[in-house]
C-alpha cells in the first residue's frame, strides 16, 4: 500500500476533521502519500483530489464539520459514474480509501471495495444508527448540544410554567433522543422504537404538576410517526397546560467536538491507516467497550440494530 484516499459523505459530523487528521498522519508516518477527496463521492467523479501533507490537517481537531467538506452523489450509484470513480482512483495511484460517513456512504464503498478498492469504514453520523459499532463519531456532541439547548429550555420554561416538546434528529434511530433525555431528566422520552402512549406521557406531566413541578420536558426523535406539533396540542388539550414545540435542527451537527469525539475519530482513524498497511479485506471499524473493533464491511453493513430497551427503562423509572 503506496497511496491512499480519504473522503467524508452524507451528513457532517463533529469529530470527522480528527478523523481527517489521525488518517493522514497515520499515513505520511508510516511514508504512504494520502491524497484528500473533497465533497464525498461527487468529489471523486469531478477528480477534486489534492495531495495531503502534515500541515494540510493542523488546528482542525477542535473544528466541526469537515475540512475536505461532503456531499452527496446519484452520478456515482449509475453504472458510469461508478465506472469513473474506479478510474480517478486509478489515475491518482489511489489503491486503498477511507470513507468517513454513514450507512450510505459506508455502503458506497462497499461497492468500490467489490471492484478491488480496499475501503476502511469509519461511522461518522450524529445518528448512532450503524449497528455494528456501540457509539459513531459524532453522536456524543450532538447529545451534549442538546443537553445544553435542554438547559436553556428549562429556565424558560419554569419561569412560564409550560411543557416543551423538543424535537431532535436520529433519523429512524431514537438514540440522541434516550441519552440526551436520560442524562437531561426529562419526564418522557418518544423514539421510533417505542409506541406512543399518549395517555402515560399526560399522566406522568399531571402528577408533576402536582408536585409543584415549574415545568415538563419531553424529548421527541424526529423519526417517531406522531409529529412535535400533533403531540403538543395533544398535550395541552390533555392535560390544559401551555405547550410548545422546539425543533432543534440541524444546531445539533455543529460545534467543537467533545473530548470522547475526538479520541474516538482519532483512534479509528490511526486503525484504519494500520489495516491498510497490512493484509486485511475491506472492514468496518468501530468502538466496543473501550476496544476499537473492527470487521468485514459486508458483514457489518448487513448486521440489525437492537434497541437497548433497558435505557429506557431506566428513564422512565428516574422520571417519577
Amino acid at each position: 500500500m503506496k497511496t491512499i484516499g480519504v473522503l467524508t459523505s452524507g451528513g457532517d459530523a463533529p469529530g470527522m476533521n480528527a478523523a481527517i487528521r489521525a488518517v493522514v498522519r497515520s499515513a505520511i508516518y508510516n511514508k504512504i502519500q494520502v491524497y484528500g477527496i473533497r465533497r464525498g463521492y461527487e468529489g471523486l467523479l469531478e477528480g477534486d483530489i489534492e495531495e495531503m501533507e502534515v500541515s494540510s490537517v493542523s488546528d482542525i481537531i477542535q473544528r466541526g464539520g469537515t475540512m475536505l467538506r461532503t456531499a452527496r452523489s446519484e452520478e456515482f450509484m449509475e453504472p458510469a459514474g461508478f465506472q469513473r470513480a474506479l478510474d480517478m482512483l486509478e489515475n491518482f495511484g489511489i489503491n486503498g480509501l477511507v470513507v468517513i460517513g454513514g450507512d450510505g456512504s459506508l455502503r458506497g464503498g462497499l461497492e468500490l471495495s467489490k471492484a478491488g478498492i480496499k475501503v476502511m469504514g469509519l461511522p461518522g453520523t450524529i445518528d448512532n444508527d450503524l449497528a455494528y459499532t456501540e457509539f459513531s463519531i459524532g453522536f456524543d456532541t450532538a447529545v451534549n448540544t442538546v443537553l445544553s439547548a435542554i438547559s436553556n429550555i428549562r429556565d424558560t420554561s419554569s419561569s412560564h410554567g409550560r411543557c416543551t416538546v423538543v424535537e431532535v434528529m436520529g433519523r429512524n434511530c431514537g438514540d440522541i433522543a434516550l441519552y440526551s433525555g436520560l442524562a437531561g431528566g426529562a419526564e418522557y422520552i418518544l423514539t421510533p422504537e417505542e409506541e406512543v402512549d399518549i395517555t402515560a406521557i399526560c399522566k406522568k406531566i399531571i402528577q408533576g404538576k402536582n408536585r409543584g413541578k415549574l415545568h415538563s420536558l419531553v424529548i421527541r426523535a424526529e423519526g417517531v410517526a406522531l409529529g412535535s406539533s400533533e403531540l403538543a396540542d395533544m398535550i395541552e388539550c390533555r392535560t390544559g397546560l401551555e405547550t410548545r414545540v422546539v425543533v432543534l435542527g440541524y444546531t445539533q451537527r455543529g460545534g467543537s467536538p467533545t473530548a470522547r469525539d475526538r479520541i474516538l475519530a482519532s483512534r479509528m482513524g490511526y486503525r484504519a491507516v494500520e489495516l491498510l498497511l497490512s493484509d486485511s479485506s475491506s472492514r468496518a471499524i468501530g468502538i466496543k467497550g473501550a476496544e476499537i473493533i473492527d470487521i468485514d464491511l459486508m458483514e457489518a453493513l448487513e448486521m440489525k440494530r437492537v434497541w437497548n430497551g433497558s435505557i429506557m427503562d431506566l428513564a422512565d423509572i428516574l422520571s417519577i
